[in-house]
């Protein structure tokens, strides 16, 4: 095993899930995988992504040294790659020493701008665990979240969408509210009022819920 990884990869003949436990048994494969990101072969190229996601939730000091990288994804012009990158680096802020994700808060968070639901719904998904690892940027963060309901319309993000990125961003609040301060969770109280009698039946029932966790 080694080289032929990847053609092995693009022939079917070896699974995410194996390529996953081989890099997993010796991370020499590692760069391997990474290089795999380029291939101009489709089941290549996001085969390597998505191990490289479950690599990063598992042992995100091992693919700590490759955050830049991972960073420079964000300019993929492949959305998959972007998303992927996105999950990525959010795992890698447990293990980020040197701030590399400090130094690119506004260049992630501008994803909300972005003119596809997906994207937003995956920096919004991923500011929970961000926010975890690095609690000193919940205040930023929350800002950030709160911009949901000023995100402008596009044919692929809708106001239906709309209402899903705020379902989204409850769900997220919800795993970091203990960390916010009282004027952010003030902030995000009314924030969720403001959905609980949206016309969207899973963004009413998570606000209730959220409200009623955290009444006091």
């Amino acid at each position: 095993m080694g080289s032929d990884l990847l053609q092995r990869l693009a022939e079917k003949s070896i699974t995410k899930e194996e390529l996953l436990k081989a890099v997993e048994c010796d991370f020499k494969l590692l760069p391997l995988v990474i290089t795999g990101v380029a291939s101009s072969k489709a089941r290549v190229r996001y085969g390597c992504a998505s191990v490289l996601v479950d690599l990063s939730a598992k042992h995100p000091g091992k693919l700590y040294p490759h955050m830049d990288f991972f960073i420079s994804l964000l300019d993929s012009k492949h959305r998959i790659l972007v998303w992927n990158a996105m999950a990525i680096i959010a795992n890698l802020c447990a293990v980020d020493v040197d701030k590399k994700f400090d130094a690119i808060f506004d260049k992630y968070y501008a994803l909300l701008n972005d003119e596809y639901m997906v994207t937003v719904a995956n920096v919004v998904g991923n500011s929970a665990k961000i926010s975890r690892a690095k609690p000193y940027l919940v205040p930023r963060i929350t800002a950030e979240l709160l911009r949901g309901d000023e995100i402008s319309t596009s044919p692929h993000l809708t106001e239906e969408c709309k209402r899903v990125i705020a379902e989204k961003a409850i769900e997220s609040f919800n795993h970091f509210f203990d960390l916010m301060a009282a004027r952010e969770k003030a902030k995000v109280r009314s924030f969720v009022k403001k959905h609980a009698n949206s016309s969207r039946a899973s963004l009413r029932k998570e606000a209730e819920l959220f409200l009623r966790r955290w009444s006091s």
